[in-house]
């Protein structure tokens, strides 16, 4: 069901910071810059490897994003993690009765399919599923 850490999302005030610091310290400019606005937010994402780090910054004041920097400042934001199938993850977590944030998959960020699961249910880690093929 899982297949790999898809990414590590962060909240910070401003991308442009986080831009500034990847070119002056590691040399490294952005995979993609985006704004997803559903979300209410704008994306940098940097690839390390097969690895990749996301920074989101809000585009408004009713935004997830900054809500969470109102209440704890910057710092990471959640995990997500790539799986075959959203649909059938998302059915197997409603089984196991694991609190779920989205109850259906929604485009993200890189127009993946993804879909976020509660804190509460994996001892306080915000967990966003990823799945980057058409969602069944």
């Amino acid at each position: 069901m899982l297949e790999k850490i898809d990414h590590i999302g962060v909240a910070v005030p401003s991308i442009e910071e986080v831009k500034r610091l990847y070119r002056e310290v590691f040399g490294l400019e952005p995979a993609f810059e985006e704004e997803v606005p559903d979300q209410k937010v704008r994306v940098v994402g940097f690839r390390i490897g097969e690895s990749n780090i996301e920074y989101l910054e809000p585009t408004g004041e009713d935004s997830p994003i900054a809500r969470f920097l109102e209440k704890r400042g910057a710092g990471l934001h959640h995990v997500a993690v790539t799986v075959e199938n959203i649909g059938e993850a998302l059915a197997r977590l409603k089984r196991a009765e694991v609190p779920l944030i989205d109850q259906a998959p929604r485009r993200g960020a890189e127009g993946k399919w993804i879909a976020f699961v509660h804190p509460k249910g994996f001892h306080g880690v915000l967990l966003e599923l990823s799945q980057a093929e058409e969602s069944s």
